[in-house]
């Protein structure tokens, strides 16, 4: 039985999805939110960070510095495409994003959606489960199993899943209390 390729696929699990978590506009600056923005430069899709400096001065705020000062009304552009909620500021030579302090009723909003994210990842990470032990079954069926390896595959494929699920609660809950602590 491999357990090597579906501990690699549960790791991969909670790897995107602690990414997407670092995407969590949760009012603090945080520069990951601007991952997925990407604008076009010379024709190519690059992401920001690619063409210009991203640096957080202060805990609210994110300043993007561009090389190239031609490409200041493009990041702009992005960033008001994007759904990251935050209008740019435009000095000319630098795009500053200021985050609002959060409310709580904000706060309860995003720690719902986080919520929601980590039942994603259990939900896949259950998926990856179910294949693994069909699997098994399947390799007990052609007869390269016998029953007690089946069971022992079965357990191991399962302390494996609540391994990985307790992880995805770990972070969880780490990133509410940071939501719910600003």
């Amino acid at each position: 039985m491999d357990y090597e390729n579906l501990k690699e696929k549960m790791e991969k699990t909670i790897s995107v999805y602690s990414e997407k978590l670092s995407e969590v506009r949760a009012g603090r600056a945080n520069p990951a939110i601007l991952n997925k923005v990407k604008i076009d430069y010379y024709g190519t899709e690059t992401p920001i960070n690619q063409v210009a400096g991203i640096s957080v001065p202060e805990a609210r705020l994110i300043v993007i510095q561009p090389w190239d000062a031609s490409v200041l009304k493009e990041i702009e552009k992005a960033i008001l495409a994007s759904d990251i909620g935050i209008n740019p500021n435009n000095d000319g030579k630098v795009i500053r994003l200021s985050f609002p302090e959060l409310n709580e009723e904000r706060r309860k909003e995003i720690a719902k959606d986080i919520r929601k994210m980590a039942e994603d990842a259990k939900v896949a990470i259950r998926s990856i489960r179910r294949e693994g032990i069909e699997k098994a079954k399947s390799e007990q069926k052609e007869g390269n199993l016998t029953e007690d390896e089946l069971k022992q595959a079965e357990n191991e494929i399962q302390k494996m899943t609540d391994k990985s699920v307790e992880e995805i609660d770990s972070i969880l809950e780490k990133k509410e209390k940071e939501i719910m602590s600003i």
